[in-house]
């Protein structure tokens, strides 16, 4: 048990160093669909849109090189080989981007649709949010969550105070001072969050730059090419992810007629923003497990740990998922700045679900990454994106958004069914399936009650909330009880 509250204590510090920075870019969206900092829906579909490339090609750029560095770490008595080489790589293969973009940056402008001064920012963006990669992976595998949290917290402080500064109060000081008149650029909007991007990517470096002067640049390519192998089916499950979790947005400027796709990608992703709640918990508690997994793999029977690893998400993430649902309209309020955005919201239940989905498969992938088949990550993430695709191209045209937050729903829990069955044969874990498809039948339920049958009554949704809650008291009191007193 002990080695569960350790757990805890490293997901709440690392959950302080995910929830912060997603709850201020949460705020943030709140001054971006502002009238009077981003005039139309549509711009900030542009916005969107922009920003779904960037997190395509931060998959490609770090080529699933961050759990092939965990694996190879723990595993090789040369620990200062697979440092080394991890970044020689990174570094090599981030030149080779810059140098590519430099020839062809005109025909990248034009086949994306996105304009060359916005491209150029974004491209520096890439580069430095890549040469992050493995210092981050280095502090999470040696266990300094503090230090993770410091660097993650100061880029989204440089972040958000750059948005405030270059959005609200830049242009009134351009009024009187000649210096900030030479700053500002009127209509310039959209490029004032990515510079600001860029000066919070720089800060990060910046922090963890002593790891690139710490280590021996001694490049093993026998070892490159083992992590690269192993990485592979990282990268493709990866890019898959990415398409299950971005290209909804690409797609609907494709699909949909010109004149109203922006709109449509503005809504959506304004709303779509609010499931952040929810991916909040996952991602911080992934986080936390990656190394556990690990470090636990070549212990006396990890299995029974592994279990109690995802019982213990899907219990609290059912409690998490129906107290956002029934919040959801208050939540709109406070986080969307425009009304016209509102129109999105029925869709949020959907993908709510959805990350809740996505965090069980998450838990469900030790099985891949401890017994190296981590094709089967491949496997399982190309299986969810031809299902997102497959959707999306179905129901986009006649749908709009709706089309694209049912493919995620769909591809999410085919995700995590499949990894289940195959998990079953190639490394058999206990876990409590029919307490878990309880907690999970339950929460759902009550959070669809609560949102499509009774939004308007705020005592039902209290209700879902105390409901939910007093199920998990009930069979899980023993559990707690033992928690809180060994955490004493």
């Amino acid at each position: 048990m002990r080695k569960f509250i350790e757990l805890f204590k490293q997901t709440f510090i690392y959950g302080v160093a995910t929830v912060f920075p997603r709850l201020i870019s949460v705020i943030l969206v709140r001054i971006h669909t502002d009238k009077s900092v981003i005039s139309e829906v549509a711009e900030f579909g542009t916005l969107s849109l922009i920003f779904s490339y960037i997190i395509l090609f931060n998959v490609v750029l770090s080529y699933g090189m961050e759990t092939s560095f965990f694996r190879f770490y723990n595993s090789e008595k040369n620990k200062e080989d697979v440092l080394s080489t991890s970044a020689i790589s990174i570094v090599f293969t981030s030149i080779i981007f810059m140098c590519f973009f430099s020839i062809f940056k005109l025909n990248i402008s034009e086949f994306l649709q996105i304009d060359v001064k916005y491209l150029s920012i974004v491209v520096w963006i890439l580069v430095v949010d890549v040469l992050t990669v493995i210092p981050l992976a280095y502090l999470r595998l040696k266990q300094r969550a503090v230090k993770y949290s410091v660097v993650k917290i100061t880029n989204i402080c440089v972040y958000f105070f750059l948005n405030i500064f270059l959005l609200i109060f830049l242009k009134d000081l351009a009024i009187n001072s000649p210096i900030f008149k030479k700053i500002y650029i009127d209509n310039y909007e959209i490029a004032y969050i990515f510079i600001a991007n860029l000066f919070a990517s720089v800060a990060s470096l910046l922090l963890l730059i002593p790891f690139y002067f710490n280590i021996q640049y001694r490049a093993n390519i026998s070892l490159l090419k083992r992590m690269l192998f192993y990485a592979f089916p990282i990268f493709i499950s990866g890019l898959a992810f990415t398409v299950n979790e971005t290209f909804d947005k690409i797609l609907l400027d494709f699909l949909l007629p010109e004149s109203i796709a922006k709109t449509q990608i503005g809504m959506y992703s304004a709303c779509y923003k609010l499931a952040i709640f929810m991916m909040l918990f996952s991602t911080a508690y992934k986080l936390a497990i990656e190394p556990f997994f690990f470090s636990e793999a070549d212990k006396k029977n990890p299995q029974k740990k592994y279990a109690l690893v995802l019982e213990t998400f899907v219990i609290i993430g059912s409690s998490i998922l129906v107290l956002i649902v029934v919040s959801l309209d208050l939540l709109k309020v406070m986080f969307i700045g425009d009304e016209e955005y509102w129109k999105a919201m029925y869709i949020v239940p959907i993908i709510l679900i959805a990350n809740l989905c996505l965090g069980i498969y998450q838990n469900l992938s030790v099985w891949y990454k401890v017994t190296d088949k981590t094709k089967f990550a491949a496997y399982i993430s190309l299986f969810g994106a031809f299902l997102t695709l497959l959707i999306n191209f179905l129901m986009i045209p006649r749908y709009g958004f709706f089309g694209s937050a049912i493919a995620t729903l769909v591809a999410y829990f085919s995700m995590m069914i499949l990894s289940y069955f195959i998990g079953k044969k190639y490394y058999p874990i206990p876990y409590n399936v029919g307490k878990i498809i309880f907690y999970f039948i339950i929460s759902v339920s009550l959070s669809l009650v609560s949102f499509y049958g009774f939004r308007d009554n705020l005592i039902i949704g209290v209700l879902c909330v105390l409901t939910m809650n007093l199920i998990i008291f009930i069979l899980e009191k023993k559990r707690i009880y033992n928690f809180f007193t060994i955490l004493r």
